[in-house]
């Protein structure tokens, strides 16, 4: 095994294992202030930032521009090139928001919401700060600098959370989350500086922006889309429902959005720079990719499973009774968002492939999909809509494998050995936590032996068979309490 192989292993690991303290740290930090603020705070506070979500991703993603994958996927990358997506992103996150500035009535108007102007022109501040730290963030991704990528959002975390809660603490509502987002991507985006070893020149030279574009644009429109995908519930409900609809099923997503980040953003974090690593070598790709399909389905399924499963319990635990019809939403949401991080892991491949083309085109036509159904639908209600997106990113899956199969090899059987097996066993280990604890009515009591009962059943029925995926992880983590024991 040569040495670069055994450096790109190591990089590989300490990548998961930071990504994952890292993902694992934020969303305990995002539980903890989550709870706090949806105590404090009223359904329509989280409707109001619900229905401006869409426009703040969008602007985000337009000046970012696919940049930072564009860079971590150019095989060498210059000062001139980090220089030009530092002009360019700045520039154009200048430009949305005098648009923005000037649309944001327009967009109240539409919603029937005239505090909307006040509160968009706040919000979309964010955007703008955010354009300012992409050449950083690229070079921390570029290099997996995942480690110091961790320290920056877990601290932005940590700063925002005390805004936030202060302000609703103080009474100003929607105001308060405004704040908090604002406040993260502040600190987050300085310490992007702070840890990265590049600083922009005054060079005014956006000539290597056109040597990304053709890979950027792509990675541009297929986020746009993403983001359209994941958020188009939020314009739907707000426009032809209520502003308590929309902050029911923000707060949903919310909790299914960070569940399947937890593990998204794990392997994201290192997923596209180490398969662009080993391209050249078809055979190795497939073994590497392998095990990272292996890895995400160990991990998703039950996390995911399980949050559905506790979901009932947790709503009214932690965010009182006023958030309980959002707790059935949660639990169809979580079963869709357990196959998220496999056809995310699928999307790093066709991009370490350079098939940017088949990336954008799935996207769009899953994005198609949806809004075609949610336009027939939304008549017949918040759930049926739900159950019919869960169904098609499930069933998304088989696409995605589909799209990739070109680019490495891994038949249906593989696919199928390396993800159902994990799948099965949570369901199993559910089933069994349902009936022993049935008869139990005390609500705590409740969630804390579902989570505990379900945890151990998972890991016992996978170490009864001998998963392999189960001694790989041990073994690492052994190997990394003997380095730092000296054994």
């Amino acid at each position: 095994m040569s040495d670069k192989r055994l450096s790109l292993k190591e990089q590989t690991a300490r990548g998961l294992l930071w990504g994952g303290f890292s993902n694992g740290i934020q969303q305990l930090l995002n539980l903890f202030f989550g709870i706090w603020l949806s105590r404090i705070l009223s359904v329509d506070d989280y409707g109001m930032i619900g229905i401006l979500t869409l426009f703040t991703l969008i602007a985000t993603t337009l000046q970012e521009s696919g940049f930072t994958q564009a860079l971590a996927n150019k095989d060498k990358t210059t000062h001139q090139d980090f220089n030009a997506v530092f002009w360019c992103s700045s520039l154009i996150g200048i430009t949305l928001y005098v648009i923005l500035f000037f649309l944001a009535p327009y967009i109240a108007l539409f919603f029937e919401t005239p505090e909307l102007t006040k509160l968009s022109r706040f919000l979309f501040l964010g955007f703008l700060l955010a354009s300012f730290g992409t050449a950083h963030n690229a070079y921390l991704f570029k290099h997996l600098m995942v480690k110091e990528r961790a320290i920056s959002m877990i601290t932005g975390l940590v700063v925002s959370g005390i805004f936030g809660v202060t302000l609703a603490y103080k009474g100003y509502a929607y105001w308060g989350l405004a704040t908090q987002s604002i406040a993260y991507i502040l600190v987050t985006n300085s310490l992007f500086w702070y840890f990265s070893k590049w600083r922009p020149t005054l060079q005014f030279n956006l000539s290597p922006v056109k040597e990304l574009l053709p890979f950027s644009s792509k990675i541009l429109v297929t986020k746009l889309f993403t983001h359209f995908n994941n958020h188009l519930f939020n314009v739907l409900l707000g426009k032809f429902y209520t502003k308590k609809d929309v902050g029911y099923f923000s707060q949903a997503n919310k909790w299914n959005l960070m569940g399947s980040s937890v593990v998204t953003e794990m392997i994201q974090g290192v997923a596209q720079p180490v398969l662009r690593n080993v391209a050249d070598d078809k055979e190795r790709q497939t073994r590497v990719f392998s095990k990272m399909l292996r890895f995400t389905s160990f991990i998703c399924f039950p996390a995911l499973f399980g949050l559905a499963f506790i979901a009932p319990e947790f709503i009214v635990i932690a965010l009182t009774d006023k958030w309980l019809p959002s707790a059935f939403i949660l639990q169809i949401l979580c079963i869709g968002g357990a196959f998220y991080p496999i056809n995310n892991l699928f999307g790093n491949l066709i991009i370490s492939k350079n098939r940017t083309n088949a990336y954008m085109l799935n996207i769009i036509a899953l994005g198609a999909l949806q809004l075609s159904t949610a336009l027939i639908l939304y008549p017949y209600g918040v759930k049926t809509m739900v159950i019919a997106f869960v169904a098609i990113h499930i069933s998304w899956m088989f696409i995605w494998y589909s799209t990739a199969r070109k680019s490495i090899h891994l038949t249906v059987k593989q696919l199928l050995i390396e993800t159902i097996p994990y799948l099965i066993t949570i369901v199993i280990a559910i089933a069994i936590t349902h009936l022993t604890l049935y008869n139990i009515s005390n609500i705590y009591l409740l969630l804390v032996s579902k989570i505990l009962v379900t945890a151990s059943l998972y890991i016992g029925l996978l170490f009864i068979v001998r998963a392999s995926i189960l001694k790989e992880s041990f073994d690492y983590i052994k190997s990394i309490f003997n380095k730092k024991h000296g054994k």
